[in-house]
């Protein structure tokens, strides 16, 4: 994995902007400390940073093949089949990378290179004749690309902070970008990066770029289909698919581990890894993350009914693997609030963003590469809202129901039209969901739960990820991201999918002979919280300046009685602001990490 970044301009010389090429590069040092390079014309400039995964000696960039340059980050899972087409072809290959097959793929098909890779991946190919950029993002979206146009400069970067080092861009947020903040964050609509200067790829898109004209294409979506597979024949594709995306996502040439919470998803991918390798005479390493003092404070409820603590060990066990448990100390997941949003360059997902990113950090001490249960909630039903009927069927997005307090943490009257912005946005999304003149109101809901889910909460969680991984230098795959499973499980009926009104019952039923009881047939749970008053404490003390600092833009977009309610008592807000545990501490957390952006990158509001 890599960071990447690029400008095009012809009314500058770029050899004469050393120092904010440096910049930038600097600024992606974190996801590529071990390598930098770049490319450098007067018109065009490409950077990479370069966190050695494969062929540590071979895969330097940018790449050069002929007039075409490559600046890539990702992993390709099936770079073998696709080197073979590219050899049948007539090409020869210098190194054992994936970024060298990218390359010649893009050379040979183009745009249509990228439906034959399966992987995870963003990249940017400049072509030196022609003056032309390409450039692309995964099906799914596992790896960011955010771009800017303006005037006659294009720029792209992994993140949105290396685009703010421009001096062309402003750090200007505007109404749209202030109801994404507070009416969907930390969701973000596809393609919107908070910024007026700036945008964001979707997944299973691409952008060319030629001599000022800009165009974005989409490559690949869902697309319903009648599901003809047997109960038990869709039991074992299941298994099949599943089990092949986490074999090919322990190829590496460096050691691999993977989390391990006790939970269904981890523990699938944990038992096929540790099986994996120990075929190869190697023990597997997981890795698991808690909270001081959490099996004292800890609190039962619908989204969360037990602590995962009774299961890593029976799974640990059970697979042989080398435990590791990592504990955080509550005040520190406070205190790293405000680095979690500069890692993601936008505010985020509170205590769940600055959780992982310690938890990242203590586990980059012995690994480069690891792999994640992400996103098997999303395509298999997993979560509350695929199952209660309240919010199931409710017209809006199922983890963001309540507006009204959305709403109210802002100055009266400041967005009236926030409540439209969010309807807008959950609708589009609706009406873009393919479905089949033979589906059931069930079904068709399904699909577009579906949908909303892989488009919305799945990127939160993805760019989450991978911010917080990448800021630690290290790699998270995330084999359930797999566009063959995914592509599946959306035109799997959901009799089939959750059986008896099981959450995830196909996924359990693929595993349950390899996986102990009690794991296979867990009630889910979600990403571990923190119950310990001292968090709560330290929020609160870091919230006093974003209520008393006159001198911030946010003091008068704000409700600070609202804030200041919260703050006093934050068990009034019983429904979840977002997702599954994101209550009342979670909001103070949230208005904590929109003062710490605004005053470390500037950020002014035109409304």
């Amino acid at each position: 994995m890599c960071g990447i970044a690029g400008i095009l301009r012809e009314d500058v010389d770029l050899r004469e902007r050393e120092q904010l090429l440096c910049q930038m590069s600097d600024s992606l040092r974190s996801r590529g400390p071990d390598d930098s390079g770049r490319y450098l014309e007067p018109g065009a400039a490409l950077l990479h940073r370069r966190l050695a995964i494969i062929d540590p000696a071979g895969g330097r960039q940018p790449m050069r093949f002929g007039d075409l340059v490559i600046a890539y980050n990702g992993e390709i899972y099936n770079t073998a089949q696709v080197r073979h087409l590219l050899e049948s072809a007539g090409y020869s290959f210098e190194t054992a990378c994936d970024t060298e097959v990218v390359l010649k793929a893009y050379h040979k098909w183009k745009a249509g290179c990228l439906e034959k890779l399966n992987g995870i991946f963003a990249f940017a190919v400049y072509d030196t004749r022609r003056g032309t950029l390409f450039a692309a993002r995964d099906r799914i979206g596992v790896k960011p690309l955010f771009y800017c146009k303006k005037g006659q400069l294009f720029a792209f970067a992994s993140r949105i902070p290396t685009l703010l080092l421009l001096p062309e861009v402003e750090p200007v947020v505007d109404r749209s970008g202030l109801a994404e903040i507070f009416m969907l964050g930390p969701a973000r609509s596809p393609g919107h990066a908070v910024f007026r200067d700036l945008a964001e790829l979707p997944p299973a898109c691409y952008l060319t770029y030629d001599h000022g004209t800009l165009q974005v294409h989409r490559y690949w979506k869902l697309h319903a289909a009648p599901h003809t597979d047997s109960p038990a024949d869709t039991i074992e594709r299941t298994h099949q698919l599943v089990t092949d995306a986490v074999e090919r996502q322990l190829v590496s040439d460096v050691p691999v581990c993977t989390f391990l919470s006790g939970g269904l998803d981890s523990s699938i991918i944990s038992e096929i890894a540790a099986r994996k390798m120990a075929a190869q005479g190697e023990r597997l390493c997981t890795y698991s993350v808690d909270y001081e003092d959490n099996d004292r404070y800890f609190q039962k409820s619908l989204f969360q009914p037990n602590a995962d603590s009774d299961y890593i060990g029976l799974m640990a066990e059970a697979i042989g693997s080398d435990h590791r448990n990592v504990v955080l100390n509550n005040v520190d997941v406070a205190e790293a609030l405000v680095e979690a949003t500069l890692a993601r360059g936008v505010p985020g997902f509170t205590d769940v963003d600055s959780s992982l990113l310690l938890f990242c950090r203590q586990v980059h001490r012995d690994f480069k590469v690891c792999l994640s249960g992400e996103c098997a909630d999303e395509i298999f039903g997993g979560y509350p809202w695929y199952h209660r009927q309240e919010i199931l069927f409710a017209d809006t997005f199922p983890w963001s129901r309540s507006v009204d307090v959305r709403q109210s943490l802002l100055r009266p009257g400041l967005l009236p039209e926030g409540a439209d912005y969010v309807q807008a946005a959950y609708r589009r999304t609706v009406a873009d969901t393919e479905v089949l003149d033979t589906d059931s109101p069930l079904e068709k809901r399904m699909r577009q739960m579906f949908r909303l889910n892989t488009d919305w909460f799945m990127q939160t969680l993805l760019m989450r990820k991978d911010a917080m991984s990448m800021h630690s230098a290290l790699e998270v795959r995330v084999p359930f991201c797999d566009w063959r499973l995914v592509e599946y499980a959306y035109n799997m009926p959901w009799a089939l999918k959750s059986p008896e009104g099981r959450e995830k019952g196909v996924l359990r039923k693929a595993f349950e002979g390899e996986l102990p009881y009690q794991i296979a047939w867990r009630k889910k749970s979600p990403y571990p919280k923190t119950f310990n008053p001292a968090y709560f404490a330290r929020v609160k003390a870091l919230a006093e300046p974003v209520l008393t600092d006159t001198a911030c833009p946010l003091y008068d977009l704000l409700n600070r009685d609202a804030v200041v309610a919260l703050c006093q008592n934050p068990d009034t807000l019983q429904e979840p602001w977002y997702g599954q545990l994101m209550r009342g501490a979670q909001v103070v957390a949230y208005v904590v990490q929109i003062y710490g952006w605004v005053q470390a990158y500037g950020v002014t509001f035109d409304l």
